[in-house]
């Protein structure tokens, strides 16, 4: 059981992986949304975008649903919007750290 969760939790954030990948979460995060709407957000061509839908859905992160013909994609589990917002915190702490240090280098110039 205990390394299912670890491959699990593994395979996970391998799905999330991908710049684009990230960008489409933070996209659906916001409401379901269908691939033409995806693609104008991202500003990215076709191919791109449904090759990174194409691995979110296999790791079930996302879910697509047919409305005629278009699919809309929605976040599988509303946790991820969570998941969203403590990386990006975490990234911004990142920052934060390396702001001070170099500000600490540039205060050791000065003296």
């Amino acid at each position: 059981m205990w390394n299912d969760m670890h491959q699990f939790k593994a395979e996970f954030f391998k799905a999330l992986a991908h710049p684009l990948r990230i960008r489409i979460l933070e996209i659906l995060s916001e409401g379901e949304k269908s691939v033409n709407e995806i693609q104008t957000s991202l500003n990215s061509e076709g191919s791109a975008v449904s090759q990174q839908l194409s691995v979110l859905r296999t790791k079930n992160i996302v879910v697509g649903v047919k409305d005629g013909k278009r699919v809309i994609y929605s976040l599988r589990d509303p946790a991820i919007v969570e998941l969203l917002k403590v990386a990006k915190e975490i990234f911004n702490n990142h920052l934060i750290d390396a702001i001070n240090v170099l500000e600490g280098l540039d205060d050791q110039k000065t003296n």
